[in-house]
């Protein structure tokens, strides 16, 4: 099994949890931007590679990667290709030509939390996630959430008719956050600014603690994480960052801002004010 040092979580315990069991994994290294490098990833390559997981966006910084170029050569060597599109999926036109796999969570896109989906290519066979019924073609009996599939189908919709629209409204509030506060000393901007999903951004900055800060900005109602959301609890630095490069003790001091379709862009001058001053406080 090949993956890359970013992955999230979810797939980062997978894979250890198989190293347990006596299987390989390879774990990518990516650049400063984040990006995966294919000419690592072909000789990563064996005779024994099963499967490569990798995902279509990072959930912590927003790269995305070159998705159909890995498909092609996992395609070439006969191998599957798993793509966690989590972050990615209601955000941007998702192309899966050349995935065989592909995992979505519907709370990514205004959906209802505890409902997600995996796309399977019609030529990919695999076993049974649980034996004893029929639904869900066999793979995964048992009674079905029917509310929570309507609903996610129905997000899944409504996002990419408005994505247009949404995503230049985002990038409109995005931009402007990220150029204000890069003119805050010692402000470093995290990811790649040419290839990255529209409403993610991620900032360390020097002589700050991630998690002091986002305590301050919290007190004040701000939303935000210092990495994934999944890992917010954490104090240890982004496990994202460090794989890029970002020295330790900035990786500690980062801030990760997500933005949505129901931000408006009243909210950037409160938000820009409160972090301006949550740093300066915590600096002192």
């Amino acid at each position: 099994m090949i993956i890359s040092k970013i992955e999230h979580h979810a797939v980062l315990h997978t894979a250890q949890a198989l190293e347990k069991e006596g299987y390989s994994v390879t774990y990518l290294d990516v650049n400063e931007k984040g990006q995966v490098d294919l000419q690592q990833l072909q000789q990563s390559i064996t005779d024994k590679t099963a499967l490569v997981s990798i995902m279509y966006a990072n959930n912590e910084v927003g790269t995305i990667q070159p998705v159909n170029q890995i498909g092609q050569i996992c395609h070439e060597k006969n191998i599957l290709y798993h793509c966690d599109a989590v972050q990615a999926v209601g955000s941007i036109p998702i192309d899966i030509f050349n995935m065989d796999l592909l995992s979505a969570s519907a709370h990514k896109f205004n959906g209802p939390k505890g409902i997600g989906f995996l796309y399977i290519s019609k030529k990919v066979k695999i076993n049974n996630f649980i034996e004893g019924g029929g639904q869900e073609k066999g793979k995964r009996p048992g009674t079905e959430n029917v509310a929570g599939i309507v609903g996610m189908a129905t997000a899944l919709k409504e996002n990419y008719e408005l994505m247009e629209a949404k995503n230049n409204r985002i990038q409109t509030i995005r931009n402007q956050l990220q150029e204000t506060l890069l003119k805050i000393p010692g402000s470093h901007f995290n990811g790649d600014e040419d290839n990255r999903l529209p409403g993610i951004l991620n900032i360390s900055f020097e002589h700050i603690d991630g998690q002091s800060l986002l305590f301050e900005l919290d007190l004040k109602g701000i939303c935000a994480s210092s990495g994934s959301a999944c890992t917010s609890g954490s104090v240890e630095a982004s496990h994202v960052l460090l794989a890029m490069g970002v020295p330790y003790i900035l990786a500690h001091g980062s801030l990760r801002l997500s933005i949505g379709r129901y931000n408006d862009i009243s909210e950037v001058d409160t938000i820009i004010k409160t972090i301006q001053e949550a740093i300066e406080y915590l600096r002192k």
